[in-house]
């Protein structure tokens, strides 16, 4: 790839949630773009799950060789501060500054995790009859990795006056659902610590932006439902799923300078799928 296609080129991108799934795209885009990557996920086999790779190492590796970026592989429980803060400092000795964070860990995945019934959906996944250990499984998941994450990383940004960060919502954190109503509102909850971050960022040029993706189409997801096989397919309508490259291409864009004066959004990727202010 010529130089003028690799604008990342230089930059460090911190992925959650990028050992596999949408998490893992994202990464590869980033990566295609220029960007040095840290692939991240719970375990080191945590792309075992539905068979995407045989370690988070292998996927570090072939995006150093396809991309001829630097990487590297870590793994950890992102609910728990100080993991957080070591796998931070083990970026900075690898890689160096934090330029990018792409929050993508999360998932409507209950305390049995991806191994269990409908790949971790909680079960009574409504309002009232959920669990209470789901409900902080899936808080902790996508609340607190991100504002754990976000907050050992955006004073650095901060200090250097620079820097783009990408929080990965849901369009089901914008509108109510009689299932999934505490990833809701964790997705939700997302939305609103994107916009109360990038106010009090503002100041400091770091942008700060959500991405809110519909169904889109990850082996987890075909895992964890009944898919609608006439949605399947990946052009000629936009009544169909989305797929994970279309997700890593809007926060490719975010964290471009063609997003430089863009900041405080909520962007529905979903065909169009919500179509009412947010």
């Amino acid at each position: 790839m010529s130089m003028q296609g690799k604008p990342l080129q230089g930059r460090t991108a911190w992925v959650t949630g990028s050992s596999r799934g949408i998490g893992r795209v994202i990464a590869e885009h980033l990566a295609s773009l220029g960007a040095n990557v840290a692939v991240t996920g719970t375990t080191r086999f945590s792309t075992r799950a539905f068979q995407e790779a045989e370690s988070i190492d292998a996927v570090a590796e072939q995006l150093a060789n396809t991309y001829g970026v630097r990487t590297i592989a870590l793994w950890g429980d992102l609910t728990q501060e100080e993991v957080v803060r070591e796998l931070v400092q083990e970026i900075h000795d690898k890689l160096g500054p934090i330029h990018i964070l792409v929050n993508c860990a999360g998932g409507d995945i209950g305390v049995a995790g991806v191994t269990g019934p409908m790949a971790g959906k909680p079960a009574g996944n409504n309002a009232i009859d959920i669990s209470l250990a789901d409900i902080r499984a899936v808080l902790d998941r996508n609340l607190m990795t991100c504002i754990l994450c976000c907050r050992e990383v955006a004073p650095e940004m901060r200090d250097r006056r620079e820097g783009w960060i990408v929080n990965i919502g849901s369009i089901a954190g914008l509108k109510g659902n009689e299932t999934q109503a505490i990833y809701s509102t964790a997705k939700a909850a997302v939305h609103e610590y994107t916009r109360c971050l990038a106010a009090l960022l503002r100041p400091y040029n770091v942008h700060v932006n959500a991405v809110a993706p519909g169904s889109t189409v990850t082996p987890r997801f075909v895992a964890s439902r009944t898919v609608d096989e006439d949605r399947m397919v990946q052009d000629g309508t936009l009544t169909r799923y989305g797929w994970p490259i279309e997700i890593a291409r809007a926060v490719g864009f975010l964290v471009s300078e063609g997003a430089s004066y863009i900041s405080g959004q909520v962007l529905r990727v979903d065909g169009g799928e919500q179509l009412w202010p947010s």
